[in-house]
């Protein structure tokens, strides 16, 4: 099925996932255009986002929002054209953000929807490194992180559009940035595109061993995107007042329970305690205001014109592809910030 003028491809979940998502997770279904009515406009998806959040949002769990009810149509943030409008302040042929999720079509009031304007350049950055993973690095490495000059900043999932991002900042504001990644091409890419000063690759059998000849002295600042055998090589190399950032743990989110293993608890909790580590989860936009964004926009445009900053962006072409891409994702097989050409 391809996108049309006529009929409304949706994304829906059929079934709440033990582990990883399978073919029986999600299920793309057709239905009836929706309809924009007075106060309203149409929207057309034309790039939606894949994150890793969206694992999470499969859950009928206790967290920070709502999950998606059975049947729903998956959650996401999507760049859309404006189709029909009757709302001020949007215009036939406008570019959008919205948080309209898997599907073809939507309706909308205009609330919560950001205004693009009709020919942006590369609009699916909106998503990715001028949307809310740059936005997630630029606000949890700055305001969190607190890197200093001279510090040593250790990013995982350094190839990703959040590490990329924030290893490129840790670069300028002063810092020796070493990144952990999957294999030896992302590795490369770390640190001869983007500038790190070094990257372990977290599948070598003395990953953590390497990881530490990598920091000489040390850890001050460890962004957690990962958790699992990254956070447990990082622990023991933590300087004292050391920051660490908690983004996400993409390395658990397909667990049905506990890991197997150790307990690490102790470990985890005694060098918190003993190194005296600053350890703060965030969600970007309930821990950060507008002005947060107004700097990071301002930032981030600046350091892309003059080349201080690089974007990768990986995309996926069709909605009906979005289900197997967000579990490459979820395991790693990504490269860059994943987004999917919808129409």
């Amino acid at each position: 099925m391809t996108q049309t003028a006529s009929t409304n491809r949706r994304v829906v979940l059929a079934e709440r996932p033990k582990g990883a998502p399978d073919d029986k997770t999600l299920r793309l279904e057709e239905s009836a255009m929706p309809k924009a009515g007075k106060g309203e406009m149409l929207l057309r998806t034309v790039y939606l986002s894949l994150d890793p959040y969206m694992r999470g949002r499969m859950n009928d769990t206790k967290s920070y929002a709502t999950p998606v009810e059975i049947g729903g149509v998956m959650t996401g943030q999507v760049v859309a054209e404006v189709v029909t409008s009757d709302v001020d302040g949007f215009a036939v042929g406008d570019m959008v953000l919205h948080g309209s999720g898997w599907q073809d079509y939507a309706v909308s009031d205009g609330k919560e929807v950001i205004n693009l304007g009709a020919n942006p350049d590369n609009p699916s950055w909106y998503l990715g490194i001028l949307g809310m993973p740059g936005y997630t690095a630029h606000a949890g490495l700055l305001n969190i992180g607190e890197p200093k000059k001279g510090e040593t900043v250790v990013v995982a999932a350094a190839s990703g559009p959040v590490g990329a991002t924030v290893g490129q900042i840790a670069k300028i504001k002063g810092c020796r940035v070493v990144g952990v990644a999957g294999g030896a091409e992302k590795c490369a890419h770390v640190v001869d595109t983007l500038g790190f000063d070094a990257c372990i690759d977290h599948r070598a059998d003395d990953f953590a061993a390497q990881l530490k000849a990598a920091c000489p002295d040390g850890i001050d600042v460890y962004f957690e995107n990962v958790g699992g055998k990254v956070l447990y090589a990082v622990l023991p190399l933590l300087n004292a007042f050391a920051r660490m950032p908690v983004c996400g743990v993409v390395s658990w989110y397909n667990l049905p329970g506990l890991p197997d293993g150790p307990d690490m608890g102790p470990a985890i909790m005694g060098t918190i305690l003993r190194m005296k580590v600053k350890v703060q989860g965030f969600i970007i936009f309930d821990s950060f205001g507008p002005e947060h964004h107004k700097a990071f926009i301002a930032d981030m445009k600046s350091w892309l014109a003059d080349g201080q900053v690089t974007y990768k962006e990986q995309v996926v072409d069709g909605l009906e592809a979005a289900p197997a891409a967000l579990n490459d994702l979820l395991v790693g097989k990504s490269f860059g910030k994943m987004v999917v050409k919808v129409g």
